[in-house]
């Protein structure tokens, strides 16, 4: 689990691009994972929609899990949705 990098980690960013376009031929499904805040849930679902999601809440109920599976047609896609969910306070990427 991390803490998404900030937009400006502009390093990071070129390294993830390159791993994702090295491994995967575009366009391809591609699957993300979160852990949000309870009260943060309806950000993610925003980036998603509510039929691709897939939501299992913590036990105390204070997290959601967050499963997405989406066609993404290329790294900078993948990239862009990372840097939205990144703007989600208190989300972590699994």
């Amino acid at each position: 689990m991390q803490r998404l990098p900030s937009s400006s980690d502009h390093a990071w960013w070129a390294r993830f691009q390159s791993l994702l376009d090295d491994q995967i031929d575009w366009p391809s499904p591609y699957l993300f994972k979160f852990i949000v805040p309870r009260a943060e849930v309806d950000a993610l679902r925003a980036l998603f929609g509510e039929e691709q999601m897939q939501m299992r809440h913590s036990r105390k109920g204070n997290y959601v899990s967050v499963t997405a599976r989406m066609i993404m047609q290329s790294s900078d896609d993948v990239i862009a949705v990372y840097k939205a969910a990144a703007r989600v306070e208190g989300v972590i990427s699994l």
